[in-house]
């Protein structure tokens, strides 16, 4: 069954971590295979409420691009070193390669093999020299091994060509391959000189005083079918492969490369056929240009966002199964139909709720734990205009699961998310942003919460200069809230530059850098809705 990952935005808040791991025991609890994954660094809020209800934190997703290991490539197709030329093109021809990967008896890769290294050295390469071993050899001329001393077989190859007399004048040695017929003479001249290998030709019987003779020289002895023309000819095909290979230097991909990069090598090098491998240079396969369309996606499910620039790198190239979110509709399109649950509540958990009672799958308090930590988090414990009755319904139904007293619980969870000790301005303003385009306009709107806003207030200028900062490198406006979840209100910063639009925005012509508002709480219904509509206006 094949696995799908189930996850938030990039930021990572509550809401976005406790629903995908709430989603992924639904989904897996009616059957299918899923793993909650995390986009970005869980905040401190998020750890409490993990650690509280004793549930590990999702494992980090980089991205959902296609690797070489999603493609359709030829899995566990390669020949051994030690592996012969006729064996190699016979598996070539099978598979519709014109490639193949050479590895060691380990399956390291070494090189590729291909049908033009084979015709180059069946052409123009040595055809007095062979450097295999019996058993290739003996493959390569469905021949029968009569005798076998040595493992393999390395020297000149010669052919009885000449008349018996004029024969016994070469020179033979211990290393020799002598192709013959049923020559007595000659094959008596070359069992004295204690040659390597015979290979009698035509299945031709030896006169069994030579064959006791080749026996006690310790001579390797295979008879053929073919006769001494055909036998000539094939007989190069039983070579290692590794003769044509072993000075190549070839190009391998890993299975972990995207497969964007193969592409860039394809364009690079220009080779038809590539071995893949993995980390430790294990070969896994053979790919070629034919495979580049020939992928399976990864699937996903998305929860807490909608939106191809809020979600996972790579998302557009992966099979969206299912969308479960509670903000206004993007940009997010698929090729076909979809689950899609949308519902104006507070929270996404508010809504898995429900998916948990249409399936008829009960609670368990873990579940439920996570569940109610989100919504109390999303609604800054049910006090935003984002809460709904729903959202209070199912916090007190979830509460009672879990076991917890919500205003305690809550009261501490939103505590320890608080904390702004040991981090920087940077890792503030940006643990919480969200990206919004407005026609050509890109917008940061981030999201700081604290119960002290006079240990912000001490080094306001520092808070705006990185403000700054952040709209020059990546945003053509940020706005910060900095939310008092005590006193209920949020302060307000932003760029510099910025200040007309904010003016508008808020609708206050002395509207400053910190200025305080009573019950804003809310980025997505207090504050996103007046920048979209004061920037459309502008154009």
């Amino acid at each position: 069954m094949e696995t799908i990952y189930i996850f938030g935005h990039q930021k990572p808040d509550t809401d976005s971590v406790c629903s995908s791991i709430s989603l992924s025991y639904l989904k897996n609890e009616l059957g299918l295979k899923t793993i909650p994954k995390v986009l970005g660094h869980v905040n401190e809020e998020t750890k409490y409420a993990l650690d509280y209800f004793g549930v590990k934190e999702p494992e980090f997703l980089n991205d959902v691009k296609v690797q070489v290991k999603n493609m359709n490539y030829k899995k566990g197709i390669m020949i051994f070193e030690k592996s012969s030329i006729s064996e190699t093109f016979k598996i070539m021809q099978k598979e519709g390669l014109t490639g193949i990967p050479v590895v060691d008896e380990n399956k390291k890769f070494r090189a590729l093999a291909t049908l033009k290294d084979i015709a180059k050295v069946l052409i123009n390469g040595e055809k007095d020299r062979l450097y295999t071993n019996v058993e290739n050899i003996a493959l390569a001329l469905d021949g029968e091994i009569i005798a076998k001393y040595d493992e393999e077989i390395n020297g000149r190859i010669l052919v009885a060509s000449y008349q018996s007399k004029s024969f016994q004048e070469v020179k033979l040695n211990n290393t020799d391959t002598l192709i013959v017929g049923d020559r007595f003479k000659v094959l008596e001249h070359a069992i004295d000189n204690k040659i390597k290998l015979l290979i009698v030709t035509g299945n031709k019987k030896i006169d069994q005083e030579l064959l006791q003779r080749a026996k006690q020289n310790k001579i390797n002895i295979i008879r053929t079918k073919y006769d001494t023309y055909h036998t000539a000819n094939n007989i190069l095909q039983a070579n290692y492969i590794d003769m044509i290979t072993s000075n190549k230097q070839s190009i391998s991909i890993l299975d972990t490369d995207y497969r964007g990069r193969f592409l860039d090598v394809i364009d690079k090098y220009g080779h038809t056929n590539y071995a893949v491998v993995n980390k430790n240079n294990k070969c896994l396969g053979a790919i070629s240009i034919n495979d580049v369309n020939n992928y399976e996606k990864l699937r996903v499910m998305l929860v807490d966002h909608n939106g191809f620039n809020q979600s996972v790198e790579g998302i557009e190239e992966a099979i969206i199964e299912e969308v479960v979110d509670h903000h206004n509709l993007l940009n997010i399109g698929t090729p076909q139909p979809i689950n899609f649950r949308s519902m104006p509540v507070g929270c996404t958990c508010t809504i898995i709720y429900h998916l948990f009672l249409e399936n008829n799958v009960k609670i368990p308090k873990h579940i439920a734990g996570l569940m109610v930590s989100a919504i109390l988090s999303d609604t800054l414990l049910l006090k935003s205009v984002t809460t709904t009755d729903l959202d209070r319904e199912v916090v007190k139904k979830l509460a009672k699961i879990a076991d917890i007293d919500i205003n305690k619980y809550g009261h501490d969870m939103i505590k320890a998310g608080c904390s702004i000790k040991g981090k920087n301005i940077k890792e503030l303003l940006e643990s919480d942003i969200k990206t919004f385009r407005v026609g050509d306009k890109m917008v940061g709107i981030n999201q700081i919460f604290t119960m002290d806003f006079e240990d912000i207030a001490k080094d306001l200028d520092s808070f705006i200069d990185e403000i700054d900062d952040l709209a020059s490198a990546k945003f053509d406006m940020v706005v910060t809230l900095i939310t008092d979840v005590e006193k209920n209100g949020s302060y307000v910063l932003f760029d510099r530059k910025s200040i007309d639009l904010v003016k508008d925005i808020f609708n206050d012509e002395e509207f400053t850098e910190g200025t305080y508002i009573q019950d804003l709480l809310s980025r997505k219904k207090q504050v996103v809705p007046f920048v979209i509509e004061v920037l459309e206006k502008r154009g």
